[in-house]
C-alpha cells in the first residue's frame, strides 16, 4: 500500500499523510486521528529508504558498545552485567519516544570506523557510545560533522577545554569520584585501615576516577597503601580471579576491599568462599554500580549505585531534542551516586 491510498481512505492529501508520519505540529487533531486510524487499519509502513533520500529522519538511534578489552573471551560482552542493564534502558527509553535502536559492538580499534559509516549511510539519526576508552577522537569527530552523539563515561572537562566545536556532543555519566570516596570513607568509619583496592581499567574515565579517589582518600585519612593489596582486575572477571588468587596465595589479606565495580567484587566473593574466607567476617567488600545481581547474591553486596535509567532517560531525551529541534549546544550530564548498605561489610573487630 502506498501513501496515496492512505490519503484517499482518510480523505486528505498525500502531503497531509506525510506531515502526520513526520510528526509536523501543524496538523489538526481530527485530521491526524483519521490518518493514524487508516495507517493502523491497513498496517501501512512508510518507505524508509525513500524518506532518507528525501532528507527525512528515520527515527533510529544507534547504540555502540565498546568491548575491546578481554579480547580472548568470546563471551565478554554477554557476561557484562552493567552493559546488559544499560542496553535494556536505552531500548526502553528510545522505544517509549517512538525510536528504534540499532545495536553495534566495537570489538577492535578498526571497528570505531563503523560509527562513522553508519552515520554516513544515514541509517541512524543519532548515536550513543558506552564503554569508551581514551581513543574516542573519531567519535568526537562524528559529532563535529553535524551528527548528534552521546558518550557515556568520558571526561566532560577534557571536551570543554578542547576549544573545538562540540555542539552536537553529549557527555553523560555519574559522579564516580565522589561515589568512590564515600565507599572508602565508609570502610574507614567501620575501623578498617588495611584496605585493598580492585582497580578497573585505567583507560576508561570511570576506572581512573575510582582509582584516583582511592589513593586520595587513603592519603587524606593518613592511611598507608599496601602495594600488595592493590589488584588490577581491569573490569575483567578472569583477570580479577587471577589477582584474587595471587592475593590469597601471599597469605596476608586486607581487612576490607573496595572494588571498582560489582562484577569484580562478586568474583572476589566467590573465590573467598571457595577458600573458606568469610565475607564479611574475615574480609569486608564494597562494590560499585549496583548491578541487579548485587542484591541477589549471598551475602548481598554493599555497593555504590549509579542511576543507569536516569542517565539513559536524560541522554535519550537530549539526543531527540538535537534530532527534532536541531538543538545546538554541548551538553554535560552527571548524576549523583548513592550508597546501598547491605551485608558484605562489617566493623573491624581487631581494631
Amino acid at each position: 500500500m502506498k501513501s496515496e491510498e492512505i490519503a484517499r481512505i482518510a480523505g486528505v492529501s498525500r502531503s497531509t499523510v506525510s506531515r502526520v508520519i513526520n510528526k509536523y505540529p501543524n496538523v489538526p487533531e481530527e485530521t491526524k486521528k483519521k490518518v493514524l486510524e487508516a495507517i493502523q487499519k491497513y498496517n501501512y509502513q512508510p518507505n524508509t529508504c525513500a524518506r532518507v533520500l528525501a532528507g527525512k529522519k528515520n527515527d533510529t538511534i544507534g547504540l555502540f558498545i565498546v568491548s575491546i578489552a578481554d579480547s580472548d573471551n568470546p563471551n565478554r560482552l554477554y557476561n557484562n552485567n552493567y552493559f546488559t542493564q544499560f542496553v535494556n534502558a536505552v531500548v526502553d527509553c528510545a522505544n517509549s519516544n517512538g525510536y528504534y535502536v540499532l545495536v553495534n559492538i566495537i570489538y577492535c580499534q578498526n571497528d570505531y570506523n563503523r560509527v562513522n559509516e553508519v552515520f554516513l549511510q544515514k541509517r541512524i539519526d543519532a548515536g550513543i557510545v558506552i564503554g569508551t576508552e581514551r581513543e574516542a577522537e573519531i567519535l568526537i569527530n562524528v559529532s563535529k560533522n553535524g551528527c548528534p552523539i552521546a558518550l557515556i563515561d568520558y571526561d566532560a572537562e577534557e571536551i570543554k577545554n578542547s576549544n573545538s566545536d562540540n555542539d552536537n556532543l553529549i557527555i553523560a555519566g555519574s559522579k564516580d569520584y565522589e561515589g568512590a570516596v564515600s565507599a572508602i570513607e565508609y570502610l574507614i568509619e567501620l575501623g578498617h585501615t588495611d584496605i585493598g583496592f580492585l582497580a578497573g581499567r585505567l583507560s576508561t574515565y570511570s576506572g581512573m576516577q575510582r582509582y584516583k579517589a582511592f589513593f586520595d582518600t587513603m592519603k587524606k585519612n593518613g592511611l598507608e597503601v599496601n602495594e600488595d593489596f592493590i589488584l588490577y582486575g581491569d573490569f575483567i572477571k578472569s583477570k580479577t580471579a587471577n589477582e584474587i588468587k595471587r592475593l590469597i596465595d601471599k597469605g596476608k589479606l586486607p581487612t576490607a576491599i573496595f572494588s571498582s565495580n560489582d562484577d569484580m567484587a562478586i568474583t572476589a566473593i566467590e573465590l573467598f568462599n571457595e577458600k573458606n574466607i568469610r565475607v564479611p567476617e574475615d574480609i569486608s567488600i564494597i562494590g560499585f554500580d549496583n548491578i541487579p545481581l548485587s542484591s541477589l547474591i549471598k551475602p548481598a553486596l554493599t555497593t555504590i549505585a549509579t542511576p543507569v535509567f536516569d542517565i539513559v532517560e536524560k541522554t535519550v531525551g537530549e539526543l531527540i531534542l538535537k534530532i527534532r529541534k536541531n538543538k545546538k549546544s554541548f551538553t554535560s550530564i552527571s548524576y549523583d551516586t548513592k550508597m546501598l548498605v547491605r551485608d558484605t561489610c562489617m566493623k573491624n573487630l581487631n581494631r
